[in-house]
């Protein structure tokens, strides 16, 4: 999906789009990402995912110019490119260091300056209210603890700024074909945690963040057919509800020092 969001190579569909402590994937595994990568975003498939669910984090994120902002998880840099082009001074942190050369390579292509980091999610190398935005796109799903990782993305985030979170549906067709996947032998999906939007809300209620919005995207079946007939449908299905989506996104606030939130 954005930054892939599927299964290892021989799968038509690509992992999770970083490795943020991913110990479940093989070294090979990890090393083949970014070809996967290209190839997914080759796919008929792959381009219509990628769409739909960038141009929904980019609107949750909102105005980006000149805002700090830290890609947890930025794999090989896509979204971390975008931001940057839209003004933002961007930190990419990844957790394998082929990534990080694969989003600099990338990065230096696009003529983006951006600052890449190999890091953990669970210990951020920053400190304190560093950054006016904080996004993690399919972070969560591969984290040993996903609670630990959102408090340390709140703890570095300034008061009143914005965490965006993307994750992977727990109740989709998408879901289910990664969960079989897992069965047959799949060590990413195997080891993977699919979510709610309710779980999002509740992981982002403990790390003492306000709620701002909450949206599904990728509501058709993994299979590029579905996506070409199915895609013009979706955000009417967003609009109703987040069940069946393959992706939920969270936006939410820090509060201020004066326990208000900023927008």
């Amino acid at each position: 999906m954005l930054r892939s969001t599927q299964s290892l190579p021989g799968s038509a569909e690509p992992p999770a789009r970083k490795a943020v402590e991913m110990d479940a994937a093989p070294a090979t595994e990890l090393a083949a990402l970014p070809a996967v990568y290209r190839a997914w975003r080759a796919s008929d498939l792959g381009r219509i995912t990628d769409q739909i669910e960038e141009e929904l984090i980019l609107a949750l994120i909102g105005s980006t110019g000149n805002a700090r902002i830290l890609d947890v998880g930025c794999g090989d840099g896509v979204l971390s490119i975008r931001l940057a082009q839209r003004g933002a001074h961007v930190t990419g942190l990844d957790a394998d260091q082929g990534m990080i050369d694969a989003a600099r390579d990338r990065a230096s292509k696009a003529h983006a300056a951006i600052t890449f980091v190999q890091g953990n999610a669970g210990s951020l190398p920053f400190a304190d209210g560093t950054f006016d935005v904080v996004v993690a796109v399919t972070v969560l799903c591969f984290v040993p603890d996903g609670q630990s990782a959102v408090r340390e993305m709140a703890r570095v985030l300034r008061p009143g700024g914005r965490l965006i979170l993307g994750e992977l549906g727990r109740y989709s067709t998408w879901a289910a074909k990664r969960r079989i996947s897992g069965w047959l032998g799949s060590r990413v999906w195997r080891a993977a945690t699919f979510r709610s939007a309710g779980d999002l809300e509740q992981i982002a209620i403990n790390a003492k963040l306000k709620i701002a919005a909450v949206r599904g995207a990728i509501y058709y079946p993994p299979y590029s057919l579905c996506a070409r007939w199915l895609a013009p449908f979706d955000r009417h299905l967003a609009a109703m509800t987040t069940l069946g989506a393959a992706f939920i996104a969270l936006a939410s606030t820090k509060p201020s020092a004066d326990g208000q939130r900023d927008e």
